[in-house]
């Protein structure tokens, strides 16, 4: 639901990676479909001027996504760009002066967390938060209490409804057919439960290892940079019971009461792994202890669900880079034809990434006189379309007041329930070799209920691979 837009978009961060990667692509984009019209207001403290801003705008459109120079034109001529210390009162004035006759602005906080308080005290000092709406990147804290704090000084000058916390992943074309696949067809529902499903696999496996960030991965880890967000995001898309409508608010309060439904993981219930050769990344502490890889086994405490064993895993250099879902039926109660079928015969699978792919697997006849039979997969692959990158979607949004694929407090608080008790050391570190599919510990956690179903191999391997 979308109520009166912002008027001007205030982006603090301009210099850095994230607008380099992301938030210039995005701006282009909305320009491109007529979705931007307001002054756009880059902020940072990097001695740059307007014009070097632009000449990084461009050298971001060149390489991702590319120049559409009429829309470049459009953004040049709307950006603004402000250099000066976020300590200082005198850069939140000149953030007041270049808003001009804008009395709904967004601010976009692509900054660290520690930096959002002292920001947005600027900005009410300056007058510059009223009737406005923030923008913030996860993480959202790195614990519960920690985000809690965060939501604190949020809240401090922004109503709920005003506060938008972005997490790309929920602005995925692929998360949003999930979604729809799951409440548009009358099929699914009668067999999603726990007396038809036997269990749920999410894996997202990446086929290279951090990239030059090993200072910020070694401060997250797996479970803070993708398990506690991401991965607990799919699991409420697939299993939150039918909203009533489709209206945002209805859906975020299911996922809400699905994610405080999820028993809290503890160390008894998750295998943490490092992939050999992370210690050697720059900005990698000695002996650090944190994760590259991480499996558990969750339960959902509902009449639907109980019993039903959810597994998630995720991991860099791993063979591939793939997001997968696996929900696998269970069996009939006799094998009419005597036959021992393999685990996983019967799944549905959705396939997030790179490619979108909804698969079914059942059981064929193979040709010949016995009654035998092979697993096959009924695959239906998306053809890439018209559809919008994550930041765009979600940078449009946000500037139209549409919540509906953002993180709200309540559900980012039940996601930190959930890992709360298995940050940082709680449970031993195994480490597993680049190219594989983790430490071995991980085919324990789930052998009592079958084996892991591991993606298929990408056709743009990754760094590690290329390394093998």
């Amino acid at each position: 639901m979308e109520s009166e837009p912002s008027d001007a978009l205030v982006f603090f961060g301009a210099s850095g990676d994230l607008a380099y990667k992301q938030i210039f692509p995005a701006l282009q984009g909305l320009i491109r479909r007529g979705r931007l019209d307001v002054p756009i207001i880059g902020v940072a403290k990097s001695g740059w001027d307007i014009g070097r801003l632009r000449e990084r705008a461009r050298q971001s459109l060149e390489e991702h996504g590319g120049v559409f120079e009429p829309a470049f034109t459009k953004l040049c001529e709307k950006l603004k760009y402000i250099d000066g210390d976020y300590q200082d009162a005198q850069t939140y004035g000149q953030i007041r002066q270049a808003l001009g006759a804008a009395q709904r602005p967004l601010h976009y906080l692509a900054i660290p967390p520690s930096l959002f308080g002292t920001v947005i005290e600027g900005l009410s000092g300056a007058g510059c938060i009223s009737n406005a709406r923030v923008v913030v990147e996860k993480p959202f804290g790195r614990d519960l209490k920690s985000a809690q704090e965060l939501n604190r000084i949020l809240r401090r000058s922004f109503p709920e409804e005003a506060v938008f916390r972005i997490d790309h992943f929920l602005g995925k074309e692929a998360l949003q057919n999930v979604f729809y696949v799951r409440f548009a067809n009358a099929l699914l529902e009668p067999l999603w439960n726990r007396d038809h499903i036997r269990s749920v696999q999410i894996t997202m496996a990446e086929d290279f290892g951090v990239k030059g960030r090993g200072r910020f991965y070694d401060e997250a880890g797996a479970i803070r940079d993708v398990l506690q967000n991401h991965l607990l995001a799919v699991l409420a898309q697939l299993a939150m019971d039918p909203p009533l409508h489709g209206q945002n608010q209805v859906v975020r309060d299911e996922q809400v009461r699905l994610l405080k439904a999820v028993r809290p993981l503890d160390p008894t219930s998750i295998v943490r792994g490092q992939y050999r050769g992370y210690q050697a990344e720059p900005g990698v502490a000695p002996g650090s202890q944190v994760e590259t890889y991480v499996a558990v086994r969750l339960f959902i405490d509902t009449w639907r669900w109980a019993g039903v064993p959810f597994f998630i895993r995720a991991g860099k250099c791993l063979p591939v880079s793939a997001t997968e879902v696996v929900v696998e039926s269970k069996r009939p109660p006799l094998e009419t034809f005597g036959e021992v079928v393999p685990g996983l015969s019967n799944h549905l699978r959705f396939r997030l990434s790179p490619d979108v792919t909804i698969a079914l697997g059942i059981r064929v006849k193979v040709p010949g006189e016995r009654m035998a039979g092979e697993d096959v997969e009924l695959i239906a692959r998306h053809l890439p379309g018209e559809e919008l990158a994550p930041y765009e979607r979600l940078l449009g949004d946000a500037m139209h007041g549409d919540a509906s694929l953002f993180a709200e407090q309540e559900a980012v608080e039940a996601e930190w329930r959930i890992v709360d008790r298995i940050l940082g050391d709680a449970a031993p570190l195994y480490m597993y070799e680049p190219g594989t599919f983790g430490p071995g510990e991980a085919d324990e956690l789930i052998s009592s209920h079958g084996r892991w179903f591991d993606p298929k191999p990408s056709a743009h391997p990754g760094e590690c691979s290329k390394k093998l």
